[in-house]
């Protein structure tokens, strides 16, 4: 009896050990959890990073990023039914979810379309925001624990040093009173000051008067990231305005870069070929047609200066990560929501399917967890699949309201692609398809008229075609040379078998007063 006593209690001592480090394994994996970052900046194309692109516009920080991360070569944005393509971008991106499955143009997020932020808490994150929310403030809540300097929630003076913010609310609220103007005193610290019936629209703020939102958003992320003393692991949000429109820098980065000295793209125009079909919105107004060179100059000048302004704010996160000897343990992910035309085409928006003025945006997974240093990936790419790539990156399941891919498969060498073409709507105007080397754009213009006493008005029906391999400017319409005759027959048929499977026509106008397809010559 005592020998099986002994034995019992032998068993009962390794159960207990086997228990013991079940647990304490268990406790160190959540501890071994990275943080994750993520960068959002606004309007901010591809080339807008002086390693992406080889542009001369100076980002050592962000450069740096890139080179010790995996660069996406070929990320884009879908597409938007809003002029303020931000909007549904930003929704993209937080929901992982594909343009025409969205609620709407991209405003709400509803409970349904589980947020990145709701998926990181469920797995023990804690979560918090700074900066920029272009979408309902019941889905922000959802998404974060705290925030801070909230933007973006109902008021706009059009002004980085007059931009309205909020603190954090929990109930969601965020009221137009609570929302406040930081300003400098006359020894130069920060003060809060209410909004007045005297704070009209700008641009007309200073360095001298306050600090640049970019300014902002750096420091109290960085100051999160110091006194963070939790044990969970966190995920910050950081949505930078910048480089946004109006294109402010402090003078010491404007000076960086004189007019007559910056080289315009490939694809600078004074005019615009044809209309597009939204040639008139503000965006377009920032400046005088024709885009003569000096006028172009002066908004590159202005957008690269803003940019450099940005980057060396997002120097001050970066230091701050390395600093509380966080950075080893942090994913960081860095992205823009948009291109930004700024003189390519004629155009100085970002409302329209060319790659840099509209849709090709710079994606870039960095930061001490990641160990693929300098990886490059052509991969084809869409911003809702950011979403579900980081799930796969830290090891945690994607939720069913999720219909991005994963990128990881690619970084892994399992693939070189997930999708072998990328399709791209802006309004009901424009449409385009990606395929190999070679990229279709569809324009449709007829005002909403569609058929009239039995006879179909088209309107304006453009048609081009670019090698954007070879020019990735696409300053070359290939579309009616006859050698390339069958290939844009067999690029518009697969656009139309793509609309059909992504539901686009289904969908019809998502708010606009007319349809795309039902304008389309070729409708399917």
């Amino acid at each position: 009896m005592k020998s099986i006593f002994k034995i019992k209690k032998t068993h009962s001592f390794f159960f207990f050990m086997l228990c013991f480090f079940s647990i304490t394994n268990s406790i160190a994996q959540k501890k071994e959890k990275p943080n994750v970052v993520v960068i959002y900046t606004d309007d901010h194309r591809y080339t807008g990073v002086h390693e992406l692109g080889g542009m001369p516009v100076k980002t050592p920080n962000l450069d740096y990023l890139a080179k010790e991360g995996v660069v996406f070569t070929n990320t884009y944005l879908m597409g938007a039914f809003s002029g303020a393509t931000c909007m549904p971008s930003r929704a993209m991106l937080l929901s992982g979810r594909q343009l025409f499955t969205l609620e709407g143009k991209g405003h709400t997020i509803p409970e349904t379309h589980t947020t990145l932020g709701e998926t990181l808490k469920k797995e023990g994150y804690y979560s918090h925001i700074v900066g920029k929310w272009h979408q309902d403030k019941q889905s922000m809540v959802r998404s974060f624990n705290s925030g801070d300097k909230i933007m973006g929630v109902g008021l706009y003076l059009t002004d980085h040093y007059r931009m309205p913010f909020w603190d954090w609310d929990a109930s969601g609220k965020f009221d137009k009173k609570d929302a406040y103007l930081l300003e400098y005193d006359k020894n130069k610290n920060i003060t809060k000051r209410a909004i007045t019936k005297n704070d009209k629209k700008g641009p007309t703020g200073t360095e001298e008067l306050a600090p640049h939102t970019s300014e902002v958003f750096a420091k109290h992320a960085s100051n999160f990231i110091t006194s963070y003393k939790k044990e969970q692991p966190f995920f910050m949000y950081v949505a930078f305005h910048a480089p946004h429109d109006p294109r402010q820098a402090p003078k010491k980065y404007r000076k960086q870069y004189k007019n007559k000295k910056v080289n315009l793209t490939p694809s600078y125009m004074e005019q615009h070929p044809f209309d597009n079909g939204d040639m008139t919105l503000r965006d377009e107004a920032l400046g005088p047609w024709p885009r003569t060179k000096d006028v172009a100059q002066e908004h590159l000048a202005s957008y690269y200066a803003i940019i450099t302004h940005l980057d060396a704010q997002i120097g001050k996160v970066i230091s701050a990560l390395k600093k509380s000897g966080q950075y080893d343990n942090t994913l960081i992910v860095f992205a823009g929501d948009s291109g930004l035309a700024v003189g390519n085409h004629g155009l100085l928006g970002k409302q329209s399917v060319y790659d840099e003025d509209g849709i090709h945006v710079p994606f870039v997974l960095s930061g001490g967890y990641i160990k693929n240093k300098g990886l490059r990936l052509g991969a084809y790419s869409y911003i809702h699949d950011i979403y579900p790539t980081i799930c796969d990156l830290i090891h945690i399941p994607k939720p069913a309201s999720v219909n991005g891919k994963s990128l990881v498969p690619v970084i892994k060498n399992e693939t070189k692609q997930v999708r072998d073409n990328t399709y791209h709507a802006y309004k009901q105007f424009q449409r385009a398809y990606r395929k190999g080397d070679y990229k279709l754009i569809e324009y449709v213009n007829n005002n909403g008229k569609h058929w009239k006493n039995g006879k179909y008005n088209a309107g304006s029906h453009v048609t081009q075609l670019f090698n954007f391999k070879k020019d990735p400017w696409e300053t070359t319409n290939l579309s009616f040379l006859p050698e390339y005759k069958d290939l844009v027959s067999k690029m518009k048929k697969e656009m139309i078998e793509k609309a059909i499977e992504l539901k686009d026509k289904e969908n019809n106008t998502l708010g606009e007063e007319y349809s795309f397809w039902d304008s389309y010559i070729n409708k399917p």
